[in-house]
């Protein structure tokens, strides 16, 4: 996952993604090790966070532009 990275580009601390997420940031901590996953409804905040998609998190693709919305 890319999720440290991101959140490194934006420059921000792990409590500030942990905000966004409603988790505290021990438990943030541990996702980013691997030690604990992250939610579908997790990795849906940080994709609209994020302004990407959900396969750009995950590594699917290295495309990090979001997918068009439905309307």
């Amino acid at each position: 996952m890319r999720i440290k990275d991101l959140r490194e580009d934006n420059d921000l601390l792990q409590k500030n993604v942990a905000d966004v997420l409603g988790i505290t940031q021990a438990h943030y901590s541990r996702i980013e090790q691997g030690i604990y996953e992250l939610s579908y409804e997790g990795l849906k905040k940080l994709a609209i966070f994020y302004n990407t998609s959900i396969d750009y998190i995950l590594g699917l693709t290295n495309y990090k532009e979001p997918y068009p919305r439905k309307k």
